[in-house]
């Protein structure tokens, strides 16, 4: 009996011990948990405020593309015209007026994507040329050979097409005007003819809903939005309020999905299965807010602004059919 109780008697602080044990390093692995949750918020909001500048003024990362432009300016047998024109702020404004070998008067304007230029949109350009389309292809500003200290998605840029189109149709005897943009020139493109209603039509490949949703995207690594909405959300919170202070404008007002909600007008939407940049459901969000005539194109297994060269035969289809239904012939 004495030893039976001895032995219980020496077990129980052994149990008890580690015990202990298991709480502590239990509470040590939360509040590291915590610690570790506290500095990702923390530089999460720094690298946030930081981007939110340089996305405000973006590297030129492509040069012109002389060799590349000379072809295409030799299969179509066409020529480019210097066209600048002088924007809201005295941004000047430069690019080219491109006429079809043959054509009605019909013009498309083109907006390339973010850190590129005119060049960056010369296969649509050779397809609309082929098809007896002229087109316009200027340099964003803050981009190329344009003017300007800042991107801003299609807030400003709206007006730059407004002035655009003007000086255009000044020049020239229009019929019909439409227009065609790439990722961040799909997103001006929409917003352009939200406030120019002598755009008919618009086809915009992988334009993102808004600067918030897209936030989630690009903060989320690529990888998952979900990322961008919750463990990073301080950087999309720091970058998009660093945006409003120097550009003073308010990022959540810069939505195509609200532009094709605001006019009625027919968009062609286009998106990759396989884009990761501005995956699928900025499309399917701007199509379910459209007011006018719409379609939705997604390309199985396209990457970002790849459909042309993924699917070229049904781009041209598509793009060819859409403007022959929408941009009314006599």
């Amino acid at each position: 009996m004495i030893t039976t109780n001895d032995g219980n008697l020496g077990q129980k602080p052994n149990a008890d011990a580690k015990a202990v044990m298991g709480r502590s390093a239990q509470l040590r692995l939360i509040g590291g948990t915590l610690v570790l949750l506290l500095l990702t918020t923390v530089v999460s909001a720094l690298v946030g405020g930081a981007l939110g500048t340089r996305i405000l003024h973006p590297a030129n990362l492509n040069p012109a593309r002389v060799e590349p432009t000379q072809q295409m300016l030799s299969r179509t047998g066409t020529a480019p015209e210097e066209f600048d024109v002088v924007g809201p702020e005295g941004v000047r404004l430069r690019g080219w007026k491109i006429r079809a070998r043959s054509h009605d008067g019909d013009w498309i304007l083109l907006f390339h994507g973010v850190s590129d230029n005119r060049t960056g949109v010369l296969g649509p350009a050779e397809l609309l040329l082929r098809h007896g389309y002229n087109v316009v292809m200027m340099d964003s500003r803050a981009h190329g050979e344009s003017g300007g200290d800042m991107v801003t998605y299609g807030w400003k840029e709206r007006y730059d097409t407004v002035a655009i189109t003007e000086a255009l149709y000044a020049t020239e005897n229009v019929r019909h005007l439409g227009a065609l943009g790439v990722s961040m020139g799909a997103a001006i493109a929409l917003q352009s003819a939200a406030v120019e209603p002598r755009i008919e039509a618009v086809i915009a490949e992988d334009p993102f809903a808004d600067l918030r949703e897209v936030s989630y995207d690009y903060a989320g690594l690529y990888w998952s939005p979900l990322l961008g909405m919750t463990l990073f959300r301080p950087a999309t919170i720091a970058g998009l309020n660093e945006m409003a202070k120097e550009g003073r404008f308010r990022p959540d007002d810069v939505s195509p999905e609200k532009a094709v909600a605001a006019r009625s007008f027919p968009v062609l939407l286009i998106c990759g299965t396989r884009d990761r940049r501005i995956p699928c459901r900025h499309a399917q969000r701007i199509y379910e807010a459209a007011r006018g005539a719409r379609e939705l194109w997604v390309v199985e297994g396209a990457e970002h602004a790849a459909a042309l060269g993924y699917a070229p035969a049904e781009y041209e289809k598509r793009v060819a059919g859409f403007l022959t239904k929408t941009l009314a012939k006599p």
